[in-house]
């Protein structure tokens, strides 16, 4: 009984899958006109299933097409090899099947399980449970005979559309359901090749017999067709046998006259039939022919701009917003909240689209932020705007909205617990037996070792959790206009001339790496600090400079308003604390007093050209300021203009609080480390010169705080509007207080990391100089002591209030991250005290805070994160990852005890010079001079390298590859 039923719910199924039939998906062949007919009558047919019943699955169909595709590659293959011909479908399948598989291969990738899930499933009909733009494409492919042509499809949606619009979703299937409809085809295709070809050897074998060919001798009729008697003849069987037996012996004619008797028993003749065959083969072959063609040419049209053309939702919020000038990662974002809303609500995408359009609509406020739809989509309106739509996120969202409401209180909390479970197992491991006063001494000592840990584990944990998005931004396709006019600089030491050739070759390259547009470069340029006001070589450094940047501007056009290039150089002041005739406050003062002279001011340090004040350009609004050493790539000076000139990114001063609360009135894009080049790398460079290597400062930490506050920190490149930075640093910073005031500014001016927007930074060749630059971080970080303390202004209250928690964390971090080598080394001394087993595993744990920032990544990626790929491949880059891990695991151990003494070394100095002398707070030396002298290495850490500890680092060390950029 059982066994019946499941057999007749097995065949009704079957009769109703779509798979059933053999014939190739190709119906009659309509007109433009009338084919959009047929997508009207389509969408009041087509209705879409509101319960959730069961999905039929088109991955195990697409998996069963390759296998009968491969087949009969083989089979055509196998045929070819044997000299024998083949049909012109078969030579279009055996020439093009890459093609084929490039196309399965996609449709694998671009399909993913939750995806296809979302799409809305027919309800009725043939494709009953398959996605409603599956039907939509069946049937284009077959009114189309499987030609595509984007703007016959364009106008098939669309006529679609004005019954019944598709969801954003299915407009995003619309390529991946086509692709899997001409597989389809090409697998039915591949199926008629393979049979044909077996019923023409069944033909030949037939006709041998007859003839008594190769040898044998002729059977009778009867003994030969006895099998074919009393069932229909196959079409290509009969055409094969009709050409073998035709103009041979009068022998065979009793058989041809049997083959007419069957056929006319059939209703057709031999005549009709072999025309027929041929006509279905010429049939055949132009759809095996359009189907490639059209494969290819899906693989190569931007379905971006396809997509955008179709979208209903992209037509609203044209018409009523700037959603046209935004960028496509911005318009995605837009979409797939949009699409996010629709799925939790009862509301469709576009009332969701026209809601948001309404709520903007209806700001009193003249607030480019609010006037935005994003402002309800993404923005901070987002949860006030899910409610007015009844809108009720899926679990997985309550788990990010959690993270993200808890912020910096529940980041911190997970640090402490792990970092508590980490040292207790460590303690628990090590000294069971210890009295309570050496327990507490080695709490004490492993407690940053396992902070360290813990760190590690909290920002994996939040990277993976959190979902990474990119800041809104518009497209600036024209370049930057007039109204956004930026001043590209780049802070500079004029020391020597082979120096300055090379600065301006740099300035001249951010040029040509940049889009057309109302784009200005400028070198902001220092003499060296010296023990008089001027020096000898002065006036002939500072013409080189001039003389330069005069041939840039005589090489390139210039612009409607002044000059392209620009060279501001100011003059030396004298400084009490440093004793010395410097730059007034470094390149903190260079980029202040650039932004009064760009706001009028007259009574800067910049000095005058051969024949006037210092020209520059009126109404800049932004500028960018880069590093000597740092590399931008094409276009990356435009798109960080488009995001800074977004609605939703325009700063928002609190004067209560006294800083940007909203907004970002700088923007900092990803810093990426240069990737040693030939015989110019050093063992050193190609070990750290990564994400996980020895600079924490380009670490993924900034990462976790744009994803979980919605704010990163600024390292020095990027981005920032003029007036609003101004304002938000105005009075904060006393002279000579400040070394390191990248963080410090970014934390009242807000910043906010670019994440999808790359620089390119050089990192240091030698040990010796990325030591020496991490001396000079940390003692800029200590400088900030006092603000982190609350203690820099005379009102304590008021600065505390005005420096919000986790801007105070960003700073302690820093901290904690110099005093973390001191802890690890104070920990080992100890640890050696205790007995050996003891000893062994408190080393062990230190290793391992030590060592797993750089292998957590490692771990993460031991199985595969996608699909497809090979087990051989997969463990060819596993095993260079753990090699370059283990590589940077044993370095770390390595040069622990150098980066103990060396932190130790900048802490103590610093807490003499700021709570003692208050002298040499802005004790400074570029990269460059580093890397060239590297004799003030015991001026900044009191350390002096052997030659042959250098040599050992650095295969090379010219001037050029040892430069490194500056914080």
């Amino acid at each position: 009984m059982l066994r019946t039923v499941v057999a007749r719910v097995l065949r009704r199924s079957l009769q109703g899958s779509p798979w059933n039939n053999e014939e190739l998906i190709r119906e009659e062949l309509f007109s433009v006109e009338r084919l959009e007919q047929h997508a009207e009558s389509l969408a009041v047919a087509q209705r879409v299933a509101t319960t959730s019943r069961a999905t039929r699955s088109l991955a195990r169909r697409l998996a069963d097409n390759h296998r009968v595709l491969l087949h009969a590659y083989r089979e055509i293959a196998r045929v070819i090899d044997t000299g024998q011909a083949i049909t012109p479908a078969a030579e279009w399948l055996i020439d093009n099947f890459h093609v084929v598989e490039d196309q399965i291969h996609e449709i694998r990738d671009d399909l993913p399980r939750g995806y296809y899930r979302q799409l809305p499933k027919l309800a009725d009909g043939p494709l009953a449970g398959y996605p409603r733009v599956f039907g939509l494409a069946w049937a284009f492919v077959a009114h189309t005979d499987s030609r595509f042509d984007p703007e016959l499809l364009r106008r098939f949606v669309a006529a679609y559309q004005r019954v019944q619009p598709l969801t954003i979703g299915e407009l995003w299937a619309v390529a991946i359901t086509l692709r899997i409809v001409l597989v389809e085809n090409m697998r039915r295709t591949a199926e008629r090749i393979v049979r044909g070809r077996e019923s023409r050897l069944r033909a030949d074998l037939v006709a041998n017999r007859l003839l008594g060919s190769d040898g044998g001798v002729s059977e009778p009729i009867s003994d030969v067709l006895r099998d074919y008697e009393n069932a229909p003849l196959p079409r290509t069987f009969t055409v094969q046998l009709v050409q073998r037996l035709r103009e041979q012996d009068p022998r065979v004619t009793p058989a041809l006259q049997w083959l007419d008797e069957h056929l006319a028993a059939q209703g057709t003749t031999a005549e009709e039939i072999v025309r027929n065959e041929h006509h279905r083969l010429g049939a055949m072959n132009v759809t095996v022919r359009n189907a490639i063609t059209s494969m290819r040419l899906i693989s190569a049209i931007d379905w971006t701009e396809l997509f955008e053309s179709m979208s209903t939702v992209d037509v609203v919020l044209r018409a009523k917003s700037q959603f046209a000038q935004m960028d496509f990662p911005t318009r995605d974002r837009y979409r797939r909240a949009i699409e996010e809303f629709s799925r939790g609500s009862q509301c469709t995408e576009l009332e969701v689209a026209h809601a948001a359009l309404r709520a903007a609509q209806d700001v009193r406020e003249s607030s480019l932020r609010l006037a935005d739809p994003g402002y309800y989509l993404i923005g901070a309106g987002r949860h006030r705007f899910g409610a007015s739509l009844g809108f009720r996120a899926p679990l997985h969202g309550w788990i990010g909205r959690l993270s993200a409401g808890t912020g910096m209180r529940g980041y911190l909390a997970s640090i402490a617990v792990f970092s508590a479970l980490i040292l207790s197992l460590a303690l628990l491991l090590t000294a069971p037996l210890l009295g309570p006063w050496p327990l507490a001494v080695f709490a004490l000592l492993g407690l940053i070792p396992a902070t360290d840990a813990a760190l590690a584990l909290v920002n994996r944990g939040a990277t993976n959790r959190l979902r990474a998005q990119v800041l809104p931004g518009l497209e600036l396709r024209d370049g930057i206009p007039a109204h956004l006019r930026t001043l590209l600089v780049v802070p500079t030491m004029l020391t020597s001339r082979a120096g300055i050739a090379e600065q301006i070759e740099r300035l001249e390259i951010h040029h040509l790496a940049s889009a057309d547009g109302d784009l200005r470069f400028a070198l902001l340029s220092d003499w060296a600090d010296a023990e008089s006001e001027s020096m000898p070589d002065d006036d002939a450094l500072l013409g080189e400079a001039r003389d330069g940047i005069a041939r840039l501007n005589e090489r390139y056009r210039p612009m409607a308003e002044g000059e392209r290039f620009l060279l501001l150089h100011r003059r030396r002041v004298w400084n009490e604390t440093q004793s010395k005739w410097i730059g007034w406050e470094r390149k903190r003062g260079k980029l202040h007093e650039l932004n009064r002279l760009l706001r009028g001011a007259t009574d800067t340090t910049f000095v005058a050209s051969r024949t006037r004040s210092p020209d520059v350009p009126t109404g800049v609004r932004y500028v960018i300021t880069l590093d000597a050493d740092t590399r931008i790539p094409h276009d990356t000076a435009r798109r960080l203009v488009g995001k800074m000139a977004h609605p939703l990114n325009h700063a928002r001063f609190d004067f209560a609080c006294q800083r940007v609360v909203e907004g970002y009135a700088v923007l900092q894009p990803r810093v990426t480390p240069s990737l040693p080049i030939g015989r110019e790398g050093s063992l050193f460079q190609h070990t750290f010169s990564s994400a996980s290597g020895l600079d924490p400062y380009s670490a993924a930490v900034s990462d976790v705080y744009q994803d979980l506050l919605g704010e990163g920190s600024y390292a020095g490149k990027g981005i920032y509007d003029i007036d609003a930075f101004e304002l938000a640093l105005a009075g904060r910073v006393p002279e000579n207080t400040i070394l390191s005031h990248d963080l410090f500014e970014g934390i009242f001016a807000r910043a906010g990391l670019a994440s999808d927007v790359e620089v390119v930074e050089e990192f240091p060749v030698r040990y010796d100089v990325a030591a020496l630059r991490h001396h000079r971080w940390a003692r800029g970080d200590w400088q900030l002591l006092p603000w982190i303390l609350g203690r820099a202004s005379a009102d304590l209250e008021r600065s505390k209030r005005r420096i919000p928690l986790y801007s105070r964390w960003k700073m302690v971090d820093n901290l904690r991250r110099s005093v973390s080598p001191v802890a690890c080394v104070a920990a080992l001394i100890a640890g050696w005290t205790l007995p050996p087993p003891s000893a062994l595993i408190w080393t062990a744990f230190i290793a391992l805070t030590v060592t797993l920032p750089v292998l957590l990544p490692v771990f993460a990626v031991i199985a595969p994160q996608r699909s497809g790929i090979s087990p051989r491949s997969h463990l060819r880059a596993l095993r260079a990852d753990l090699a370059l891990a283990l590589r940077q695991s044993a370095l770390l151990i390595t040069l622990l005890a150098h980066q103990a003494w060396l932190m130790a070394d900048a802490i103590v100095r610093t807490l003499i010079r700021l709570c003692v002398t208050r002298r040499n707070l802005l004790e400074w030396v570029t990269a460059a001079q580093a890397a060239l002298g590297c004799a003030s290495i015991r001026s900044a850490s009191t350390v002096r390298w052997p030659e042959a500890w250098r040599s050992r680092w650095s295969r090379r060390s010219s001037p050029r590859s040892c430069r490194s950029g500056t914080r």
